[in-house]
C-alpha cells in the first residue's frame, strides 16, 4: 500500500482534508508531517496542502520554502518521488523552485470560492492517468492569489514539454495565463494546481472528479 506524507505549516488548513480523502475515502495510509521534521524517508508521496502557510505576511508560500521539511522535499523530488501540491502547497512549491511560473493576486483582486470545470490537458502521467485528454473536471476553487503567469517563452516551453496538467474550461476565474489551472515539472513527477482535488472525492461534496488524482498516485506501487 502507497503511503502519502502530508506537511503541515504553520496555517496550513486543508490538511485534514486531504488527510480525510486520502485514507478514508481512498482507503489507502496517511500520515501528518510538521514541517520542522527533518526526515521523509517512510514515504511513497508527498502532499503539500492548502492553507495560509505562516499566515501569507509576505508573498504565498516565501516563507514556507525555509521550514526544514522542504530539504527533504526537494531531495524526494530530485529522486523522482510524486509530489502534488494544491492551492497554497502549488505556491510553496514554485517559491521552493520545483514549478516554473509565478502566482499573483488574482485579476480582480478577490478572493475566490466557487466551483470550476477543468479541462485535462495531459492524462499521461502519474497524477492524471485515470482521466481522458480533454476530459472535463468539476473542482472547487479557494484562493486570492492564483493567478498564474507565465511569459512567452515559459509558455511556449510548457506547451512543448507537455506540462500543462489542467486548464479552467471556457471560463477563466482568475487571469491565469492561457487558462493554466495546474503545471507539471519537465519530468511529471511534481504537480501544482490551484483547484482543490481533495474537496472533490465524495458525492456529498459535489463531485467526485478529484479523487481520479489520488487514485492516479496510488497506482504506482
Amino acid at each position: 500500500m502507497i503511503k502519502f506524507s502530508i506537511i503541515v505549516f504553520p496555517g496550513s488548513n486543508c490538511d485534514n482534508d486531504a488527510f480525510h480523502a486520502i485514507k478514508n475515502t481512498l482507503g489507502t495510509s496517511a500520515e501528518f508531517v510538521w514541517h520542522k521534521e527533518g526526515s521523509l524517508s517512510n514515504c511513497d508521496a508527498i502532499l503539500l496542502p492548502g492553507g495560509f502557510s505562516y499566515g501569507d505576511y509576505l508573498r504565498t508560500g516565501a516563507i514556507a520554502k525555509f521550514s526544514p521539511i522542504m530539504k527533504e522535499v526537494v531531495k524526494k523530488a530530485k529522486d523522482g518521488t510524486p509530489i502534488i501540491g494544491i492551492c497554497n502547497g502549488f505556491q510553496i512549491l514554485i517559491e521552493s523552485g520545483l514549478l516554473p511560473g509565478a502566482l499573483i493576486k488574482n485579476k480582480k483582486v478577490k478572493f475566490l470560492s466557487q466551483n470550476v470545470d477543468l479541462e485535462v490537458i495531459n492524462n499521461n502521467t502519474i497524477f492524471t492517468s485515470l482521466y481522458n485528454k480533454n476530459q472535463i473536471a468539476t473542482m472547487p476553487i479557494a484562493h486570492g492569489m492564483g493567478n498564474y503567469i507565465a511569459n512567452d517563452d515559459l509558455l511556449d516551453e510548457l506547451n512543448e514539454n507537455e506540462q500543462i496538467a489542467f486548464k479552467y474550461h471556457e471560463k477563466n476565474p482568475n487571469g491565469s495565463t492561457s487558462s493554466i489551472a495546474g503545471v507539471f515539472n519537465k519530468n511529471k513527477n511534481i504537480l501544482g494546481m490551484m483547484p482543490h482535488p481533495e474537496r472533490a472525492t465524495e458525492g456529498i461534496l459535489g463531485s467526485v472528479d478529484g479523487l481520479e488524482i489520488f487514485k492516479s498516485i496510488s497506482r504506482i506501487n
